[in-house]
């Protein structure tokens, strides 16, 4: 078991307080570089000072010690051995970047581990264009292909099917007289792609190919650490398995090849489980057949292939881990709509079915609660410990502490247990310092404080590893009905995005509403009720050990008895909903008469199913009939869904609340940005609130009263996540129900014990000093502005950035002024190189010892207004590239480093008033990086558009933006020192405008804490009559000095590698800067006498 003591009778305060390893993140430790042992070993300590549990072993772009080499292998089991040593965990990761299959490209060298794919095109089809390689398992056209047939198609006036059948091989240039096309499919061997090292994507279809992924990767490790497994190493992360993304036609008369996913074997095991050839149908599964009649043949293709792909990868993987006493976790690929599932996978519930954690991933801070909610209900009807989410990836430098709480606090209420931040780097040397920053490591200047945010969320662990959640509603996913859609663009796009709307709305009624619920997957269902079915018969944990299944009925209604209830594996449901399906499993449907017949209740929502298997049958319908439709709309789900709620939240004015956000009902609306969870453990409950969504205006936030209502009579008890701290709470009683009062700002959650009975605690009113925290409850005529500051302290040098340069490819003339890394791709194409894009084959897959046979040289304008001495470069490998500075040879003695230790500090020494000419003269080969500089020293920094000037060292910053006053690209911690004068009484603060990762307050050189969250009130204590000197650190990022400052396009939220590399309109020469600071002065006001 991963939580152990989460077993035990009662949470131990002391637990709570000081969470362990376990219940501590672990984030993507990106091994990008040469790998040296003791340099990862000492990055280890910093993963502990953060806060976080360990960290996850993660091959990513860079790496150049041969993957699953023994220099790896001995860097691996050196950081294992420390994490030991420092009490933390070491988590695998089964691939050299993603998706997981191919182990590094050593699988794929074998051409019959190769993906397979069919393609069904036009006879004498020209070959199409291959599209830009990319990151994922998207067919790749290599020509090594066998015939499966041809076919003869007639389509009616509308581009319908209106016949069909399999054909003998045409004479050349034969067309059909009466208007047919000749068509015809082949199954085609992946080709190569860099992104896969030179080699392809696997055969997801294929045991045998994963079988040899498994003896590659997981035995290695297993011979290597055996006796570490299930203790210092408990899982191992696999990451966007996939099939070949499934193709349509986007118009019915189009000539273009179709891809979809196949392999060798697809149309025997298809036979041999429905008894009708997939080849024989396979027009079906292209156009829509004439008179709008459904296709069994196309629905049973996608189910077919997505148990292929279930039973190959996850099925197989999942066992081998648990057999060896790990966990398997990770996430699939495209989890998160309909359509996205069934390009990609099929479905995302039932590949994880196996799973010892089933995971997400969660990137670019999306609320995908699809995502998140089927991996939960995996988790809990598989009787899982938890869920896993890759967290805060594609989110960039400017992710803030408020943001990483908000974008962890609601996936915490969806089961979250396991959080693997994405990501830390170990370098940033070359590509590696745009693989999806920001880093969650070293290089970012907060990383001391990052506890504040893991202390959190390992608290809510604690408890919401505890016992099992209390869900009342099953609802069946209506992926199998999307599937029947699956077809022709033209028609079927408007109904599927249909599907997907429906298909959102209806996970936001009911989450938003407060009524949890789980997904019930068909495949999941038929698989666990067959007796011969292996996940059925490992009713089991993550390790393989069986669950405690007494009283599992009668605690999940909470005491309440019910006679029907439709079970899955460990979910049991009072009320099953059937969302809008065109089609069920037969299987499901008897489940469904049998649960109505034993009294269950069914809510039919909207349409009700009109087919069986794919097939047209209206026996659901009657069943419909028996248990009754409702529409589909929010209000009906709800209110027939009343019964079913444990939790309900009120919120109203308060003092400082925008009464326009309010909709009164005798003063109270029920919250409509909350989640909640609520578990039941050994008699007691959990019960867990967070906020989802960020405020539309993150600097002016309102405090809402809220007011919960529980089922049922308890004694609650409030458990602090940010302080530890352990409360008795106040109640009232009303109709059996537990009500309390709490109020909260837009990042708060809170977390109460609920224990049976009534509490003690007498209610009353908010005590002033909290409406003074969370309302603002303070005469305005009180609260001063806090004083422009009267000097200010850099943490670090001020830099200013050098990415744009005139350059010249070994002899050549110089050219124009150009920014760098276009630079670098212009000589890699004259030379016939890879570009250095994201796809890109990694260094260890070459490792002769790189030529640099060809010299590149930049030269930078650096204009100063006036003399600035003892200035220093920072840039990558300088004591390979000769550095002149106005026609003179610099030296390379080394001063350190600047962010990360594989940007070094070089001397250059005194830039001159006027115009300096600084040049480098770089060696240049295949595996060269030409990377951006930074000058470092005292001075200021003026942009003028694409232009940048060298000014006086600022003699003060004031409050407002920053960057706009002589820092425009530092990216170190800024101190602002200022003083005030009061009388004797406790000082309070509000700073409700900054732009940083957080605050950190002093009061005469005493630490007062950090200032994070709404609503931005601290009470900084007693303090004397006199004057206080207060320091105010605003934590800053590296986003002007190492973000995509060229991207004009604001709106565009993927901060991939290839976002420093725009073109036309969403490229700029200009920089394009983030604020920072504080942006406007602070308050301050004074008490003198707190009440009570």
């Amino acid at each position: 078991m991963l939580y152990k003591k989460s077993e035990e009778d009662i949470l131990d305060p002391e637990l709570f307080q000081n969470p362990s390893a376990e219940y501590r993140g672990a984030p993507f430790w990106a091994w990008n570089c040469r790998l040296d042992k003791e340099f990862l070993i000492s990055q280890i300590s910093q993963f502990e000072e953060m806060g976080m549990g360990g960290a996850h072993i993660h091959c990513r772009v860079g790496l150049d010690t041969p993957y699953l080499g023994e220099e790896f292998f001995d860097a691996v089991s050196a950081c294992k051995d420390r994490m030991k040593q420092e009490g933390l965990l070491c988590w695998l990761y089964d691939e050299d970047r993603w998706p997981s299959g191919t182990a590094g490209g050593i699988v794929t060298k074998d051409e019959k581990y190769r993906m397979r794919f069919l393609v069904f095109e036009p006879y004498q089809l020209q070959e199409e264009q291959q599209e830009g390689y990319m990151a994922a398992a998207k067919a790749v056209r290599s020509g090594s292909r066998t015939l499966l047939g041809y076919y003869r198609i007639t389509l009616d006036s509308e581009g319908k099917l209106e016949s069909y059948e399999c054909a003998a091989a045409p004479a050349p240039d034969a067309l059909p007289e009466d208007g047919a096309k000749i068509w015809c499919a082949w199954l085609e061997i992946s080709g190569n792609t860099p992104w896969f090292n030179n080699q392809s994507y696997v055969n997801t279809l294929d045991k045998s190919a994963i079988d040899r992924f498994i003896e590659v990767t997981h035995e290695e490790y297993y011979r290597r650490f055996k006796e570490d497994f299930g203790t210092v190493i408990p899982a191992i992360f696999t990451d966007e398995p996939q099939i070949a993304h499934k193709e349509r036609l986007e118009e019915p008369f189009q000539k273009k090849a179709v891809i979809l996913p196949f392999t060798d074997d697809f149309e025997e095991s298809f036979t041999e489980t429905y008894g009708i050839s997939v080849l024989e149908g396979l027009p079906e599964l292209i156009w829509e057949k004439k008179g709008n009649c459904y296709s069994q043949v196309r629905y049973l293709y996608h189910r077919h292939l997505c148990e292929r792909f279930s039973e190959a990868f996850g099925d197989h993987v999942g066992a081998w881990c648990r057999e060896h006493g790990i966990a398997l976790t990770g996430h699939m690929m495209n989890e998160w709509t309909l359509h996205s599932q069934t390009m990609a996978v099929g479905e995302a519930m039932r590949p994880m079915m196996n799973f010892g954690i089933p995971g997400i991933d969660m990137l670019c801070d999306r609320r995908e609660l699809s995502t998140a909610k089927q991996a939960q209900s995996v988790a809990r009807q598989m009787g899982r410990e938890g869920v896993m989410s890759e967290i805060y990836g594609v989110t960039g430098w400017t992710f803030d502490f408020r943001n990483h709480k908000l974008a962890g606090d609601w996936q915490a209420a969806l089961g979250v247990t396991v959080r693997v931040p994405h990501l830390t780097w170990v370098s940033m040397e070359g590509e590696a310092k745009r693989d999806y920053p920001a880093s969650i490591g070293y290089q970012s200047p907060w990383y001391r404080e990052y506890h504040a945010v893991e202390d959190h969320f390992a608290r809510v662990n604690t408890a919401m590893t505890r016992g099992k959640a209390k869900v009342r509603v099953g609802v069946i996913h209506p992926i199998e009905s999307y599937w029947m859609y699956w077809g022709c663009q033209a028609h079927n796009a408007d109904i599927r995005e249909t599907l997907d709307t429906e298909f959102e709305e209806l996970i936001a009624w009911l989450l938003y509403g407060l009524i949890d619920f789980d997904f019930i997957s068909e495949s999941m269902l038929e698989d666990l009720d067959r007796p011969d079915s292996d996940s059925a018969d490992e009713s089991t944990d993550l390790y393989g050990q069986t669950p405690d299944m007494e009283g599992h009925g009668e605690k999940l209604q909470g005491g309440e008895l019910h006679t029907a209830q439709f079970l899955i594996g460990e979910g049991a449901y009072e009320v099953v909903v059937v969302p809008g399906c065109i089609t069920l499993r037969e299987h499901t449907y008897k489940r469904l008469q049998e649960y109505q017949s034993q009294g269950g209740r069914i809510l039919f929502l909207g349409k009700t199913p009109s087919c069986l298997d794919g097939r047209e049958n209206r026996d659901v319908q009657k069943l419909a009939e028996n248990c009754g439709v409702i529409p589909f709309e929010r209000e009906s789900l709800l209110n027939a869904l009343e019964p079913c709620r444990d939790i309900n939240l009120f919120t109203e004015c308060s003092e400082g609340s925008d009464p326009s956000r309010m909709k009164h009902r005798e003063n109270q609306l029920r919250t409509k940005n909350m989640f909640y969870q609520l578990r039941m453990d050994n008699g007691a409950e959990w019960l867990f609130l967070c906020h989802v969504n960020k405020p539309a205006n993150e600097d002016i936030t309102y405090t809402e009263k809220l007011t919960i209502e529980i089922k049922g009579e308890y004694c609650p008890s409030l458990y602090d996540t940010l302080t530890g701290k352990i409360t008795a709470e106040a109640a009232r009683y009303e109709n059996g129900k537990t009500i309390i009062t709490a109020y909260v700002s837009a990042h708060d959650s809170l977390l109460y014990r609920l224990v049976p009975g009534r509490s003690t605690v007498a209610e009353r009113e908010a005590s002033p000093i909290v409406l003074r925290e969370k309302c603002g409850i303070c005469p305005e005529e009180k609260k001063k502005l806090l004083p422009e500051p009267d000097r200010f302290i850099l943490e670090e040098e001020n830099c200013c950035l050098l990415d744009l340069a005139e350059y010249a490819f070994d002899d050549g003339e110089w050219q124009p002024e150009e920014e760098l890394l276009r630079v670098d791709n212009r000589f890699r194409e004259v030379l016939g190189y890879p570009l250095r894009m994201e796809a890109l084959a990694q260094p260890w897959v070459n490792q002769e010892k790189s030529k640099e046979g060809h010299r590149l040289k930049l030269r930078f304008h650096i204009d100063a207004e006036i003399q600035v001495e003892d200035v220093y470069l920072a840039l990558e490998r300088p004591e390979k590239i000769q550095i002149y500075l106005n026609g003179r040879l610099s030296g390379k003695e080394d001063r350190g480093w600047y962010v990360d230790q594989s940007i070094r500090k070089i001397y250059l020494g005194c830039i001159e008033p006027g115009e300096n000419l600084l040049e480098l003269h770089i060696p240049f080969g295949e595996k060269t990086n030409v990377e951006w500089c930074w000058l470092l020293g005292r001075f200021g920094v003026q942009v003028r558009g694409r232009k940048k000037l060298l000014t006086a060292y600022p003699k003060e910053i004031y409050y407002g933006n920053y960057a706009a006053q002589g820092l425009p690209f530092y990216a170190g911690n800024l101190v602002y020192e200022t003083s005030v004068v009061t009388e004797e009484g406790q000082l309070w603060t509000e700073i409700s405008r900054y732009r940083g990762a957080l605050l950190q307050i002093e009061v005469d050189e005493e630490k007062k804490g950090n200032l994070i969250y709404a609503p931005y009130r601290m009470n900084l204590g007693r303090v004397s009559a006199g004057r206080h000197k207060i320091r105010i650190r605003i934590f800053g990022n590296r986003a002007n000095a190492f973000g995509p400052v060229h991207n004009a396009d604001r709106t565009e939220t993927w901060y991939g590698p290839n976002l420093w590399r725009t073109r036309g309109n969403k490229w700029t020469y200009e920089y394009r800067l983030e604020e920072m600071g504080i942006l406007t002065a602070p308050l301050y006001w004074l008490e003198k006498e707190e009440e009570e």
